[in-house]
């Protein structure tokens, strides 16, 4: 779910509501997410395993990292029960516990909207893929210019980040992801909810890969 370190109380508040909001429609986009991944995998910031039961038959290793215990204690029953082969490990964006080049496809959900830092997480994905490999990615970002987007900017500077795990509402992710060097092949656009004011509310879903020649 994201870069938290230990975040007790936000754990346990995240693992509880989770079943919920995929009941509501976030399991559709878990499934858009990780459709037609094959080979081995990399999910930064698994959480407590939400996207396991999502994973194609294709799929052959999942290593999934997850820095905050609570959350990574119910991945790892999570992955028990997973069709594919998965393997929850310690560890952090800013420092993959992998070789370079060494997995077909990196996967991030609802996780670089915490991460301290965009650039550094997104360089540890980028050399963990393989040249020619997908960096598959679900987020939250910033609104539109206009009112919301002054919310999600007060939000941020005050009591957001400390109150949600590290996590900020206003990062323009797709523009990040351009900036570490890949190149974008997908990109939808769209609101959950679908509807009222939540500030958190303008997300995004897509594909990236890494060029074959970097």
């Amino acid at each position: 779910m994201s870069e938290r370190g230990s975040h007790p109380v936000f754990a346990r508040i995240y693992a509880r509501i989770r079943p919920g909001l995929d009941e509501h429609g976030v399991a559709g986009h878990r499934k858009r997410l990780l459709d037609g991944l094959a080979g081995e995998i990399v999910e930064i910031g698994a959480g407590d395993g939400g996207n396991f039961a999502h994973y194609p038959a294709e799929v052959t290793r999942v290593i999934a990292v997850e820095p905050e215990p609570y959350l990574r204690a119910k991945a790892e029953r999570q992955a028990t029960l997973a069709h594919v082969r998965v393997e929850v490990v310690n560890g952090t964006a800013e420092r993959l516990p992998l070789a370079d080049g060494s997995v077909d496809a990196v996967v991030t959900s609802l996780v670089l909207c915490s991460v301290p830092d965009q650039a550094v997480a997104l360089a540890e994905a980028f050399r963990a893929l393989r040249p020619g490999g997908e960096l598959r990615f679900y987020e939250h970002v910033a609104a539109a210019a206009g009112r919301m987007e002054t919310v999600q900017k007060v939000l941020d500077a005050t009591i957001y980040p400390r109150v949600s795990g590290g996590c900020h509402l206003h990062r323009d992710t797709a523009a990040a992801i351009t900036a570490a060097g890949f190149t974008i092949t997908e990109l939808d656009h769209f609101k959950f909810p679908p509807t009222g004011s939540n500030p958190a509310a303008p997300h995004i879903l897509g594909r990236a890969i890494r060029p074959e020649d970097s």
